[in-house]
């Protein structure tokens, strides 16, 4: 019975179980999420090389001209050292982990988890997923809210395949113009942020001219009547970012 429970344990019954317990569910970008792992023994002893935690997200990204989803780790790391749990034996790990401050904001289509998994050699890897939300930083929240005031309004967020930050995909904040100096002359703002910390962020804006006669549908056809352009933004300067992403957004409209 032992031989046969170990070789229903390779193909993952009566294998070892994982599961992930956080303190809580609601993040900002940079905090540290508290919890523990607890691994459960299955039918027989397994040797467990590893308990890894990643914090994932999908990307959107284009593979023979279709739009397909890909997953992405915006950290992974290892939590002990190999061990081996009894049968019907249970452990717990404390977990501390820090989530970047790059970590895409769980709004629009962007959805974050928490995945757990056990490295157990010549046997399935047993894994655990736990959604959470995660909210921007005080800089990125600022940056958002200044958007907002200029008259823009949030159409869609999407993390999409991108090779200008250290990960494979950019987070996009597409606005588009409803009241103020911007309705009729911009289609769309995309605001990205390429680095963050606790004190600043570097971001990209991509100002989306509207078509106006014949020069500008020609602008629009070639792809010209948009301009990309970084700006960093402090900590200290959150009380003057509205009028610098005004200043920077006006000289493109």
């Amino acid at each position: 019975m032992a031989l046969f429970n170990k070789v229903l344990a390779t193909i993952g019954i009566g294998n070892a179980k994982v599961d992930t317990k956080l303190e809580k569910a609601n993040y900002q970008a940079g905090d540290i999420m508290h919890g523990v792992v607890e691994v459960k023994g299955g039918n027989v002893a397994q040797e467990i090389d590893s308990i890894y935690v990643s914090v994932m997200t999908t990307y959107v990204k284009e593979v023979d001209d279709r739009k397909v989803l890909d997953e992405a780790a915006v950290v992974k790391e290892k939590l002990n050292e190999p061990f081996t749990i009894g049968p019907g034996e249970t452990r717990e790990f404390p977990l501390q982990l820090q989530l970047p401050h790059e970590t895409p904001v769980t709004q629009g289509k962007t959805r974050v988890w928490v995945a757990t998994g056990l490295d157990i050699k010549q046997a399935v890897d047993p894994a655990d997923k736990d959604f959470i939300e995660v909210r921007p930083t005080e800089v990125a929240g600022a940056v958002l809210d200044a958007v907002r005031a200029l008259g823009f309004r949030l159409r869609e967020v999407e993390c999409k395949a991108a090779r200008i930050t250290k990960y494979p995909f950019v987070q996009e904040f597409e606005f588009v113009p409803v009241s103020g100096n911007y309705k009729g002359k911009l289609d769309e703002l995309e605001v990205s942020f390429l680095t963050q910390s606790g004190q600043e962020a570097g971001l990209l804006l991509q100002v989306d001219r509207r078509a106006s006669g014949l020069g500008g549908l020609l602008s629009e056809a070639l792809g010209t009547d948009e301009t990309n352009v970084r700006i960093q933004v402090q900590k200290q300067d959150l009380d003057f970012i509205q009028t610098k992403l005004n200043e920077t957004i006006s000289r493109f409209a």
